[in-house]
């Protein structure tokens, strides 16, 4: 699996929330084993898409997991749609049971208008386009507070390894189709 945050885009922002989650997890040993994380994606329009399909094609990783800060939300949101050139391009991922038995967690149809959205539609149109084997989700991460970071922690924790077992069966697939080749 490949797990990706961005670098701070802000001035006020010392940091970004859902960097400071991943480095969490990762501190605490809580990211799946196998797990490839990229940390600090620029927040650009034309690199940020660049970068993580660079980093998916030299992986080949079954599963792209893009987390993104979005300041004004209480709760971690999986996101169901990319949208872009009047599209909106939905993940086939089964988000309500990624999200079963969390706390802080639901889904959002709405990625937002920044890079996030446009990163997420970039990754899902490119899968699509040419038949990648790769799954996709995005996940906006809120601002961490003392309360909120355990919970959050907690959820992201949840849903990366419901993914990293979908990622090996999604091998063991892609293992069968190449020898069938």
């Amino acid at each position: 699996m490949l797990l990706t945050t961005f670098a701070p885009w802000r001035a006020h922002q010392p940091s970004n929330a859902a960097d400071d989650l991943v480095a969490y997890l990762h501190q605490r040993q809580q990211i799946p084993s196998g797990t490839t994380v990229l940390r600090h994606i620029p927040v650009s329009f034309e690199l940020a898409p660049i970068r993580v399909m660079a980093k998916l094609v030299e992986l080949r990783s079954p599963v792209v997991v893009c987390c993104g800060m979005a300041e004004g939300r209480s709760h971690l949101h999986l996101e169901r749609y990319g949208k872009g050139n009047d599209l909106a391009l939905e993940t086939p991922l089964p988000l309500e049971k990624l999200m079963a038995g969390t706390h802080l967690t639901g889904i959002s149809d709405d990625a937002g208008t920044y890079v996030c959205n446009h990163l997420y539609y970039r990754l899902l149109d490119a899968i699509a386009q040419y038949r990648w084997p790769v799954q996709a989700l995005f996940v906006h991460i809120p601002t961490l507070t003392p309360a909120t970071q355990p919970l959050l922690a907690h959820d992201l924790t949840l849903i990366l390894k419901r993914l990293a077992k979908l990622t090996s069966r999604l091998d063991v697939e892609l293992d069968r189709c190449q020898k069938m080749a």
